[in-house]
């Protein structure tokens, strides 16, 4: 039986389910008092810079201009205020069916030094489709900008048929030395478990794209690239300030999750979620499972989250090391404070669209990405402070 905490948020019923954060592998979801407070106010300002096709992500440059992606295989560099902005050429040509296409971009923490812009995109290929990790170096001449020497660092393995589930988030360790790369599970299920396949897994690499040395699965015969598995569709990652890897994903029919991620855990999926399969047939909880890691917060029904940032507290200081997330589906910002001594206190605030992805400005002003669908435009928004 599912356990939920009720709450109703701008006349939509709403249910949450928010878990104790218990120690990796201790156990499954417990709620504790106050584990949700649901709200239809809000504590910011919204103002719209800028609309786009089917945004996936952002990243800003120093002195505060951005990257933005679209689906369709667009990078657009905007100036800081987003009125004016310029096509990034020389992307890679991309597969942009379902839910593939041009998705997370991330800059190299050294950028100012090297130039050098991550992306990561879907592709076809033999066996069928999949997420590739490449990076290029921004040139910028003349008013316009290009993705120089781009190269091909790593690609899931194996390819398979369908658009779904690529996830492709993509997240430097603090102090640099390593890249963290997810791949979903593709809707193909057994993979997220098979020690072979990529598939449902956050990988670590060298910023070369190689399998990081000391990965914790190597000597076990895993994927030498394996640093956590039992995942599905990855949509969000990020560290915070104690350099913690945090990480947000889809569940199936509910049980969508945050993650807490540890070395070599296997985070169950599909032997256990919060959910149950869209077909109506249950799937066993987490805490039935003791062996596998259960999230830290999952959400009864599904709020399709997308888009993960730690806060700095800038210009919100109560909410420093706090985590936002977008949600599609629940069409909501939604704040998680966590407290690894009680259980998650978590916000939601309805924002009336489907929301791709969270960046945090340079000056602590929170940027949303509206998911444009069906020929609609997407708009990148700025919150700030309310007055």
């Amino acid at each position: 039986m599912r356990r939920t905490a009720t709450g109703l948020i701008a006349a939509t019923a709403f249910t949450l389910i928010a878990c104790s954060a218990q120690p990796p592998g201790q156990g499954g979801a417990t709620p504790g008092p106050d584990a949700a407070m649901l709200q239809s106010g809000r504590p910011f300002t919204i103002a719209t810079v800028a609309d786009f096709e089917s945004p996936w992500a952002m990243a800003f440059l120093p002195g505060g201009r951005m990257l933005v992606t679209e689906k369709a295989g667009s990078l657009w560099l905007l100036s800081s205020d987003g009125q004016t902005r310029s096509e990034v050429t020389d992307i890679p040509a991309v597969d942009n069916d379902g839910q593939g296409g041009l998705m997370d971009v991330v800059l190299h923490p050294d950028f100012e030094a090297n130039r050098l812009v991550y992306f990561s995109f879907s592709e076809s290929g033999p066996g069928g489709k999949g997420v590739v990790l490449a990076r290029g170096r921004l040139d910028e001449e003349g008013g316009s900008a290009r993705l120089a020497d781009v190269e091909r660092l790593f690609q899931a393995t194996p390819y398979v048929s369908g658009d779904g589930h690529y996830s492709g988030r993509i997240a430097f360790s603090p102090d640099g030395q390593y890249l963290f790369f997810t791949n979903g599970d593709r809707q193909k299920f057994d993979p997220a478990q098979d020690p072979r396949s990529t598939l449902g897994k956050v990988l670590r690499l060298t910023p070369d794209g190689e399998p990081a040395p000391g990965n914790p699965l190597a000597e076990k015969g895993f994927h030498p690239a394996i640093w956590s598995y039992g995942h599905r569709n990855l949509l969000g990652i990020a560290f915070d300030s104690s350099g913690a890897l945090w990480e947000v994903e889809m569940g199936p029919r509910g049980g969508d999750e945050v993650n807490r991620i540890e070395a070599g855990r296997n985070y169950g999926w599909p032997l256990v979620s919060n959910g149950d399969h869209y077909s109506g047939e249950t799937i066993p909880d987490h805490d039935t499972r003791r062996d596998l890691t259960a999230p830290v917060a999952s959400w009864n029904p599904s709020i399709s989250p997308a888009g993960l940032i730690v806060y700095s507290g800038k210009l919100w200081p109560q909410w420093k090391d706090d985590l936002f997330l977008g949600a599609l589906s629940g069409k909501a910002l939604i704040r998680v404070e966590v407290n690894p001594a009680s259980a998650p206190r978590i916000e939601q605030w309805d924002m009336d669209t489907r929301i791709r992805d969270v960046a945090e400005g340079p000056d602590g002003a929170i940027w949303l990405l509206e998911d444009g669908r069906r020929g609609a435009a997407g708009k990148l928004m700025r919150l700030t402070p309310a007055e």
